[in-house]
């Protein structure tokens, strides 16, 4: 699925993902803070299974391997789907294999 111009990107099972390379993730104790550098936006991560997933993400082909290993399958996914979409949308994970200036 290809985004059109101004469309905001969606989260994907079948591709890989990865912070943006200007957001900065900072554990915390209740789950992870993440800033992103060139946009300014702070987003807060409370649920630590979502910190574990977005570590995660890129040491794997897509992120429904990323899902598997972490032990979440598909009835139980949706709420973590949420979370990552808004990821996306924000602009705070982008496709592995993106241009990160054109993520900017």
């Amino acid at each position: 699925m290809t985004a059109v111009m101004g469309e905001a990107p969606e989260f994907e099972f079948d591709a890989c993902w990865r912070l943006h390379p200007m957001v900065a993730l900072r554990p915390e104790p209740f789950g992870a803070l993440l800033y992103h550098f060139g946009t300014r936006k702070l987003s807060f991560l409370k649920n630590q299974t979502v910190v574990d997933l977005v570590r995660a993400l890129p040491n794997h082909p897509d992120a429904r391997a990323a899902f598997q290993a972490a032990g979440i399958d598909s009835s139980a996914a949706r709420p973590y789907v949420n979370a990552l979409s808004a990821l996306v949308r924000s602009n705070m994970l982008v496709r592995a294999s993106a241009d990160s200036d054109s993520q900017s």
